[in-house]
């Protein structure tokens, strides 16, 4: 151990922390952890192999020993939020008696929840703006598997897109608000990482709010409300080609706030979620792609609302 962190061998440290796991031997991987602090504390680049084993403290040990790693800021540069990665292999019951943090046990119980676990009910109140529970109108969310090496995240489900010429482009229509709520579902994209991205508001339908951002010819897809919720929650999870992983429960909370903006519910939030899927039935929504994205994160979706005459796209994207 200490031949490897004098060397700042990385590869070697990372090889033995994951032979550490396997053994279950917690106690040196705490003790590797304590001398990588002091060696950082003496200029030694070892801080990767301190982050990476926590997260394999986070995603492999008892839950009493995961529950330790996880506080606010833990992870910076793990794959994902070690609340997160935590809950995606240790239940609420193993985990809750042991997490201090109430913003961490709230991140927790939201993740296990989606995961299929029933909370007590003296647990649901832990002050969620978002139903712990999807409501019935919401899909089944895309869900995080984190591996010994990074992460999966399966993207969402819109079925196939079709060419579709646009016609003229709807009037543009002055609605600050629920443009950037629209844009802050993918914000870690554009405050953290290299993403660009807008949002736009027309009188009108999906497809003459997206030719108001420039495009003559797309390819789309006529989606239903829980594709787009699922689209959302995933572009909201991310943190796009180099911001920071927020977890799924960020993501359909973004989603929510998005939804109750398009239907001018955000003066009420946090809303009920009856009230918010029977308001958010009437709209339609469409899946796109500028046909001249070629990799990376990209997050395209128009809505309209008939009723009002209105409608909203919103493009991002962040390439690697």
């Amino acid at each position: 151990m200490s031949t490897l962190i004098e060397a700042s061998d990385l590869d070697g440290l990372v090889a033995l922390i994951g032979r550490l796991v396997a053994a279950g031997d917690w106690e040196g991987i705490d003790e590797l952890m304590v001398r990588c602090n002091e060696a950082v504390e003496r200029g030694k680049q070892v801080w990767g192999a301190r982050e990476y084993a926590e997260y394999r403290i986070a995603l492999d040990a008892p839950a009493a020993r995961a529950a330790v790693v996880l506080h606010v800021g833990a992870g910076r540069f793990a794959p994902g939020p070690l609340w997160e990665v935590a809950a995606s292999t240790h239940t609420w019951v193993e985990l809750s008696g042991h997490i201090t943090s109430p913003t961490i046990a709230l991140s927790v119980a939201q993740e296990r929840a989606l995961r299929g676990d029933r909370l007590a009910d003296a647990d649901v109140s832990l002050g969620s703006e978002v139903p712990l529970y999807p409501q019935p109108w919401e899909p089944t969310y895309r869900l995080a598997t984190y591996r010994d090496d990074g992460v999966d995240v399966p993207g969402p489900d819109l079925g196939a897109m079709d060419w579709a010429e646009l016609g003229d482009p709807g009037e543009a229509v002055d609605d600050r608000d629920t443009c950037d709520a629209l844009l802050d579902v993918v914000r870690p994209w554009l405050d953290e990482s290299t993403g660009r991205g807008e949002a736009v508001a027309v009188e009108g339908g999906t497809r003459q709010a997206i030719r108001a951002l420039g495009p003559h010819r797309v390819r789309l897809a006529d989606i239903d409300l829980g594709q787009a919720m699922q689209l959302m929650a995933w572009a909201g999870a991310g943190g796009g080609a180099y911001g920071r992983r927020r977890g799924t429960p960020a993501g359909r909370a973004a989603a929510w706030w998005a939804l109750a903006s398009v239907l001018r519910l955000d003066e009420e939030w946090p809303v009920d979620g009856d009230v918010l899927g029977e308001a958010a039935s009437s709209l339609l929504w469409c899946a796109w792609e500028p046909g001249d994205f070629t990799g990376g994160w990209a997050f395209h979706l128009a809505v309209e609302d008939p009723e009002e005459g209105l409608a909203w796209v919103v493009s991002a994207v962040d390439a690697p």
